[in-house]
């Protein structure tokens, strides 16, 4: 039915406003077309939520809404900056904690998916982990030819692929009311986002896909020192199930425990923050749903181990590149540097001054400065850089969504295991050392390598190029040669008509 999304975005609307979800959005942090809207809805709150301020159901209410609503407040969760500890501690439910699907439905979707291979996984536990797309078994894989070995077992939830279809049908016609509506924030590219969380969605809802996802992580980190990831059972691993080495660690969030076990929390914060910097910006491939329930520390190295690859983030040389610079010039206090590279990626206008934006960028990142994140305001700061993409009409670029969102995780993440964190001196190692290489003779190297490629790939081409130019050129040869026909024919035909009138007319003229 054509209204259904419409109907379900405005009941999801409904649940969160009545839950109290408007009351975590800080005000300063909206720009002043949505604040009156902002307004409106909380007059359907709950008289708890009125009078005290906590949102504790909120969470039962994402939960209603479904998966997609879910991984939405497992992005707020890490960001207690923003929507107050009460609220992230209440959200942190959402991350591996949810209520596990029917245990007597396992097997036969293990008998289902895997066939004669699900009987070598025995021993399989309750869930250990259970979150909105699937739960993780612990079980005891022991092979035809092989020895036995600990192993995760994760399965999809029965259904979940049509709650997600639902959710993101709505997401679209909630983006293409935004469009016809607002034009003012048409520049966001409302749907291209949905567009973007769509394809993400469609991939998460294939195991398959997260165990190439491990494989080709694993071949980029293979001589990096702080990350761990498990391998992958190509043999017990389905469209529905995935099957990989068990890890232990304590989860990240436990900071009682981490602190009892003598994890370094410092050293484990900047495996994180500089692992993931590592990952987006020399390889281009990273683990894009990094919240606390899928890190874990190794007690004995302060190691990061990670787990639930479901959600990849890929991004081309030039995005890398424009996340290195960003970086650095935060970092550099290179304002003109940052107000640069939004105007070459798209981010900002042509018709825009970038002396006016170098300025506005500055009033960002000066008060950032010589401070540690606990003296920063995030409220704030997303306020300013709103502000900022308003006045100077910055478009949304899709294929970063995933990133900036990651980039979000991961900083709540490591600001909550080390509050002095500065991340601009943390950061600093991986963007310019990748930026010297990309600068220095290892980079020329690589772009003349690339041009190579690319020349090499246009020379095997001409062959096939010629061939095509020559079979049109035939073709319009002929094409030509078929008018001239018609064109001749179409005269001797004219001619003809012509001289039977001109000798009817004689013969009328005789009789008469």
């Amino acid at each position: 039915m054509f209204l259904a999304p419409y109907f379900r975005l405005a009941r999801a609307g409904f649940v969160l406003a009545r839950e109290g979800a408007l009351s975590i959005i800080p005000r300063e942090s909206l720009p002043p077309a949505l604040r009156a809207p902002i307004a409106l809805g909380r007059l359907v709150e709950r008289p708890e939520v009125r009078r005290t301020g906590h949102v504790e159901r909120l969470n039962r209410a994402l939960r209603l809404l479904g998966p997609t609503y879910v991984k939405f407040g497992q992005t707020l969760a890490t960001r207690p900056d923003v929507v107050g500890p009460q609220v992230a501690a209440d959200l942190q439910g959402l991350q591996d904690r949810m209520e596990p699907f029917d245990a007597a439905l396992v097997p036969g979707i293990l008998q289902l998916a895997l066939g004669p291979k699900a009987g070598e996984l025995r021993d399989m536990s309750a869930p250990v982990a259970a979150a909105s797309i699937a739960q993780v078994h612990k079980a005891r894989l022991v092979p035809a030819n092989g020895l036995p070995r600990v192993v995760a077992v994760k399965i999809l939830r029965p259904g979940v692929a049509q709650r997600f279809r639902s959710d993101i049908e709505s997401f679209y016609a909630g983006a293409r009311l935004v469009e016809r509506l607002a034009r003012k924030l048409r520049r966001l590219k409302p749907v291209q986002v949905v567009e973007t969380l769509d394809h993400s969605a469609r991939l998460e809802l294939d195991l398959r896909l997260e165990a190439a996802a491990i494989s080709e992580l694993a071949e980029n980190i293979k001589g990096d020192k702080g990350f761990v990831i498990p391998t992958v059972s190509w043999d017990h691993t389905a469209q529905n199930v995935l099957t990989t080495t068990w890890v232990e660690g304590i989860p990240v969030r436990d900071l009682p425990a981490l602190d009892a076990a003598g994890v370094d929390r410092k050293l484990l914060a900047a495996n994180i923050l500089q692992s993931f910097l590592k990952h987006a910006i020399r390889d281009g491939f990273f683990h894009a749903d990094m919240h606390p329930g899928n890190l874990f520390a190794d007690p004995a190295t302060s190691d990061v181990i990670a787990v639930d690859f479901g959600i990849m983030g890929r991004i081309g040389r030039s995005e890398r590149r424009f996340l290195a610079d960003i970086l650095y010039g935060f970092i550099t206090r290179d304002y003109r540097l940052v107000a640069e590279r939004h105007f070459e990626i798209g981010y900002v206008p042509a018709n825009q001054s970038v002396d006016d934006f170098t300025l506005a960028i500055r009033s960002i990142g000066e008060p950032l400065h010589g401070r540690t994140a606990a003296d920063i305001s995030m409220a704030k700061v997303l306020g300013q850089l709103f502000a900022v993409t308003d006045l100077f009409s910055m478009q949304t670029q899709p294929q970063l969504v995933l990133l900036q969102k990651s980039m979000v995780l991961v900083e709540g993440v490591a600001r909550a295991l080390d509050p002095d964190l500065d991340i601009w001196s943390l950061a600093e190692p991986v963007v310019g050392d990748w930026l010297r290489r990309e600068a220095g003779p290892m980079g020329r190297i690589d772009d003349l390598k690339r041009g190579l490629e690319v020349f090499a790939d246009a020379a095997r081409r001409v062959p096939i190029i010629l061939a095509e130019a020559e079979l049109v050129l035939a073709q319009t040869r002929l094409e030509k040669q078929n008018q001239q026909s018609r064109d001749l024919n179409n005269r001797i035909g004219l001619g003809m008509g012509a001289a039977g009138l001109v000798l009817l007319g004689l013969l009328l003229g005789a009789v008469l």
